[in-house]
This record gives C-alpha cells, structure tokens and sequence, in this order.
C-alpha cells in the first residue's frame, strides 16, 4: 500500500476504532456517586448513609430487613461491587428485584453475602424457592471477611454467574429467573448488630 493510501486509510479507520471504544467505555455507569444516595431509594427503617466516600448500611433500632435499591431496572447486565463486612456481615445483593412502597417485602433473587461458611456468592429465591444454588464448601475460604471483597454478577437472559475475588461461585441457568426484570437492591438482614461498607458499584447493561 502506497504511503499516502495508507494515511487515507489510518484517517478514516482509526477515529471509527476510537468511536466505538468509547462508545463501549460508556455502557458502564456506576451506581454509586460516593458522595450521597442519588438514584437509589431507601426501604425500611435500617440505616444507609455515606461515610468517607463509602456507602454505609448499619442495623437500625428496629433491627428490620432493610433495602438500598436502585431507582433504575436492569435486567441483563455485568455488576461489580466491592464490600467489606462488620459485625455478622449478614447482607446481600439482590437482582432483578421489585419491592413495594412502605414494604420491605421483597421479590427477586439475592446473590448472598454473608459471614464466613454461609454461602457468599450463592442465589437465594426470597419468597420463592429458597436455595437456588449454594456455595460447596472448598469455595468458602475465598471470602475474606473483615477486608474488602470484589463481588462480581453476570445476568444474560436464564444464565447467572458469580465471582468472588475472581473465583467463580456460580453459573446458574434458570427460567424463571431469566423472565424477571428489577432493581439492583442491596440488603441488610434483620436481627440486629450489622454493618457492611460498600464502594466500587459498577453496572456495564449488556
């Protein structure tokens, strides 16, 4: 190719190639701005607020279920979040989920987050089925409780995946699953005594 065609052809090729990239770059948003909770939607009397660029949910009095979720729906999508637990830990990333107002009556699927030996990255029904798919025991010392965890969940139509600190935990195929559509929500669970610090909400929909 003669030098001048091939400077036509960087010129044209080239800023398409970066067209698209960026194009790719922008499909991720994060969901979390790390300064207040704008496009997320409180359900429950438990404590979520927004310490040192972190996101924060604590036990409140009520020592209730407690729900972070997302104003926005996805349905397929490729999630990243980091979190770290205090206290028990007990909390928990829901998706595809749907709760009413002044309820904290939840449906959807939790991919669980919890203390050591109890099924972190596991898939929860909640007022369903129960236990999809739980974690066998040689994948339970992925967790690092205490420290930061990076919890990744890829949802493409039946087929749900999950990672732990870059283990997969989960590739699940299942129907009903695959027809619901919802909100990211982030849980605390009842009983009392929880802290779980969030950062790093990433979503890219698919």
């Amino acid at each position: 190719m003669k030098l001048s065609k091939l400077r036509v052809y960087l010129l044209l090729t080239v800023p398409c190639c970066l067209l698209a990239f960026s194009t790719l770059a922008q499909k991720k948003e994060k969901l979390f701005n790390g300064k207040d909770l704008t496009g997320w939607k409180i359900y429950g009397t438990e404590k979520w607020f927004v310490e040192k660029g972190e996101l924060v949910c604590e036990s409140g009095p009520d020592k209730g279920y407690g729900y972070l979720a997302t104003e926005k729906t996805y349905k397929n999508f490729e999630l990243s979040v980091d979190f770290k637990q205090g206290a028990n830990g007990n909390s928990g990333v829901f998706i595809r989920s749907n709760i009413a107002d002044g309820s904290t009556k939840i449906s959807g699927w939790q991919v669980e987050v919890a203390p050591p030996n109890h099924d972190t990255g596991g898939i929860y029904e909640s007022y369903g089925r129960g236990w999809i798919i739980q974690i066998p025991d040689e994948k339970e010392g992925f967790l690092k409780f205490g420290e930061w965890n990076t919890l990744k969940i890829r949802a493409e139509g039946a087929r749900v995946q999950t990672w732990l600190n870059g283990h997969e935990m989960v590739d699940l195929t299942d129907e009903k699953l695959g027809a619901g559509n919802g909100s990211i929500a982030l849980q605390i669970h009842d009983g009392g005594g929880i802290k779980v610090n969030w950062k790093n909400l990433v979503i890219k929909p698919l």
